[in-house]
């Protein structure tokens, strides 16, 4: 039998990665036999801290600067391609996506409008009502008399909020209104109980989608701190509806709710344009899910075959100390570009 071909290693960066979907990916990556270079805007962010990772902080995404410090990082690291961590970073990278590719450097983003309608709650949530996927009632502040009717809680968040930031679950109409006042530019939806669920999943440039399904078991700050795999016909079904219907494409994840209470068994509540935190857990399970990306990336076929996986798989996570000491000892590459 013929040895399997070694992946041809690439010099790759990684953005955002001082939030876990970054900081994980770029530890993915590395175990593949990439050579990773780490950005954040955060000093300090623990990916910047990887052994064996290249570092290099960046201003914010929506800094003026951003798109030509980045191109200064790609060609002083003479990178091959540019792999998002955080949603931040999509539509800057998108902008320079040409200055980039002038120097050869790669990236497999969806389109402008995708990635807006998926940053977007709230027309996330009209994409998903016009195709009939099943999603929770979601209003903005001023339409919030539309959903109180009868009894029910709330979830209160930021329309273009991640990481579980600013998200506050509420009990009487009168509490939303309040936390209206206090969200950046927030919307209000219909609490959902059940059973909490991510898909991992992989579009190719032909729009075929595999998918990897986990339960979430136990939820901290956003981040499934236990999570199991499973196998379902129809969430398969729906979360390959939904990256249809917002054009999903690369790497992405779906998150919604298997419930038993209601007319819809599952709901879908949003796509995040990015790895998610807890997708160590698809690739324990037997998904080649970073390797395949990285295919696809540089434009050679995804094996959908290697992003098969097994039910009944766990991972379980908690935050640790990376590393601690003197910032003056900390290598001048790190300084802001």
């Amino acid at each position: 039998m013929a040895a399997t071909k070694k992946p041809k290693a690439r010099r790759i960066v990684v953005t955002g990665v001082g939030a876990n979907p970054g900081f994980g990916l770029a530890r993915s990556l590395q175990r593949l036999g990439h050579q990773v270079i780490c950005t954040d805007a955060e000093p300090l962010a623990p990916g910047l801290l990887l052994p064996g990772a290249v570092a290099r902080v960046t201003p914010r995404a929506d800094h003026p600067s951003y798109a030509a410090a980045m191109a200064k990082v790609c060609w002083d690291t003479r990178a091959d391609a540019v792999m998002a961590g955080i949603e931040n970073d999509l539509m800057p990278l998108l902008r320079a996506q040409r200055t980039l590719a002038k120097t050869g450097v790669r990236m497999w983003l969806p389109s402008a409008q995708s990635i807006q309608t998926c940053v977007d709650k709230a027309v996330f949530h009209d994409v998903l009502t016009t195709r009939a996927i099943p999603t929770p009632r979601t209003v903005l502040p001023h339409r919030l008399d539309e959903l109180i009717e009868g009894e029910g809680e709330f979830v209160v968040k930021p329309r273009a909020g991640h990481g579980a930031q600013n998200v506050f679950f509420c009990s009487t109409p009168e509490q939303a209104r309040v936390l209206c006042e206090l969200v950046p530019e927030a919307l209000v939806q219909e609490r959902i109980r059940g059973t909490e669920f991510t898909a991992d999943c992989l579009v190719d440039r032909a729009g075929r989608a595999s998918v990897i399904l986990r339960h979430r078991k136990l939820v901290k700050g956003g981040l499934a701190a236990v999570a199991t795999t499973f196998h379902d016909a129809a969430v398969d079904k729906l979360v390959k509806e939904t990256l249809t219907a917002v054009g999903a494409a690369g790497l992405c994840s779906v998150q919604g709710f298997l419930t038993d209470i209601g007319p819809t068994p599952v709901l879908i509540t949003e796509l995040n344009v990015r790895v998610a935190g807890g997708f160590a857990l698809a690739e324990a399970a037997g998904a080649d899910l970073v390797g395949q990306t990285v295919n696809g990336l540089f434009h050679q076929p995804v094996d959908h075959d290697r992003l098969t996986y097994q039910s009944n798989v766990f991972l379980t996570q908690y935050t640790e100390t990376l590393a601690s000491g003197d910032q003056a000892t900390l290598p001048r590459s790190r300084e802001t570009l």
